[in-house]
């Protein structure tokens, strides 16, 4: 009906909004170095991503030695995961010289002791039809220019050697020339930033859990149980670690690709690992795993926010999904128009679609064979991931004929729909990963072999349960 075509035709329109600057997605000893390391990284890469030459060479050499220490000011207290929210404001001088930033921000890492600090604050812009808007702009901010204050340190959980603080800015004064890109440009600085932080803990995160895993007593790892628990820990360093390399690859492409659905999809799977290594590593020691002797009590409380900043594992699952739902939603939508002009092919070619899938078992995406880019010891692997993708892609085709564009308030389908889409991007990441290992000859590559092989069939089996779940949902 045309009613039906409408709703289909505003499928994109709400899952773009999510994306916009309108909510939604906005809606990013050793362990304390690193959050140290990754949050103060996450500080300064503004100016080095979208920085111009004069603010890189002015900021960035004494960030470098040390002699400054930097802040990435995004969160405020009312705004959440939602970072369009914003309520921080930066209005125009009236000699168009200078900004004047007003506003508070809150769990500010370094933000006790920073000097300067990359900034996002709702400023005033005039659009190509002369209307008025607010749009996020990022600016850098020296705490010499004034009306800087910083609160008192947050009692944390974990992560106690970071520094973390509400800070204030009251008519602060910030030259133009500190813009970082341009006025309004603010919001694709601030995912570009966090994008970096995401992708950055998979391999961070596996290289804890693989010196974790070395210290235990060696007489405990005879007992199957704890046999099991080290193989947990062994399996989720090595999805981790290949999930990031695949990620590092594609971000150093020449330009500057977007590589934010791949870091979601690092940053949710190695938060989450990284909990259930910990966790098993404390398991295994008992009583003396939960006592301050050793260190795995504060690998567990430092390890809980990894789950929270960059973005909340949540609301990147919701990322994660309509990002997917976007291009499909797209694809589809063209293909009603075709059916509703006549296109008599069109409609064959779907019941025809449907027919063969529900006829033929075999899924075959040239990944094994004589020109396979699989290694053939990865044969039964690659073929649990052809059964999956192509599951996955029937499945996500009925849901949007099924929601159309109520699809972004099903919030536990989405989340289904996320976490197939994880394990598919884990299962090419080491896939592709061992297949270069075994052709190369790689030391230890018949080890990887048995983790790739491992790791596979219990996403295989997992998928195929989501799968079902979200089919039931129909």
């Amino acid at each position: 009906s045309k009613e039906e075509l409408e709703e289909l035709n505003q499928l994109v329109q709400p899952v773009e909004k999510f994306f916009n600057e309108d909510g939604g997605y906005k809606t990013s000893v050793y362990y304390c170095v690193f959050v140290s390391l990754l949050r103060a990284f996450s500080s300064y890469v503004g100016i080095l991503i979208a920085g111009n030459d004069s603010q890189k060479a002015k900021y960035l050499p004494r960030l470098a030695t040390g002699e400054h220490i930097a802040a990435f000011c995004l969160t405020e207290p009312g705004s959440g995961s939602d970072a369009a929210s914003i309520q921080t404001r930066a209005t125009l001088t009236e000699d168009g010289k200078h900004f004047l930033l007003n506003g508070t921000k809150f769990w500010i890492s370094n933000g006790g002791w920073a000097d300067i600090m990359t900034v996002f604050a709702r400023t005033e812009v005039v659009d190509k039809d002369g209307q008025k808007k607010d749009k996020i702009t990022a600016f850098i901010v020296e705490r010499a220019f004034g009306g800087v204050t910083s609160g008192k340190p947050e009692d944390k959980l974990g992560i106690r050697g970071s520094n973390t603080c509400e800070i204030t800015f009251e008519d602060t004064k910030v030259p133009i020339e500190n813009v970082i890109g341009e006025v309004g440009g603010g919001f694709k600085v601030a995912m570009n930033i966090l994008n970096n932080g995401r992708f950055s803990m998979g391999s961070a995160g596996a290289g804890m859990i693989k010196s974790t895993r070395k210290q235990f007593n060696r007489s405990l790892s005879e007992f199957g149980m704890i046999q099991d628990k080290f193989a947990t820990m062994a399996l989720n360093a090595f999805v981790m670690e290949s999930m990031a390399y695949l990620t590092a690859g594609m971000m150093d492409r020449p330009g500057v690709p977007d590589c934010s659905l791949e870091a979601a999809m690092v940053k949710v799977f190695s938060s989450e690992g990284s909990w259930i290594c910990v966790s098993e590593a404390l398991q295994v020691l008992g009583g003396l795993g939960f006592t301050k002797n050793y260190p795995y009590e504060r690998y567990l409380r430092d390890c809980r926010i990894l789950q929270i900043f960059e973005g909340t594992n949540e609301i990147l699952r919701m990322y994660i999904a309509l990002t997917g739902m976007q291009y499909a939603g797209k694809i589809l939508t063209g293909k009603i128009k075709y059916m509703k002009k006549g296109n008599v092919g069109v409609v064959f070619e779907i019941l025809g679609k449907k027919l063969k899938d529900s006829v033929v078992k075999t899924v075959d995406f040239g990944l094994t064979g004589k020109d396979g880019v699989v290694h053939p010891s990865l044969t039964e692997s690659a073929k649990m991931f052809e059964q999956n993708a192509a599951h996955f892609g029937s499945t996500v085709e009925s849901l949007l004929y099924r929601y159309g564009k109520t699809i972004v308030e099903e919030q536990l389908v989405l989340k289904k729909v996320a976490d197939v889409l994880i394990n598919l991007y884990a299962m090419t990441a080491v896939l592709s990963r061992t297949s270069r290992s075994v052709s190369i000859g790689l030391r230890n590559h018949d080890h990887e072999v048995l983790l790739t092989n491992t790791f596979c069939k219990d996403a295989h089996f997992k998928n195929n349960f989501l799968l079902t779940q979200l089919q039931k949902s129909e």
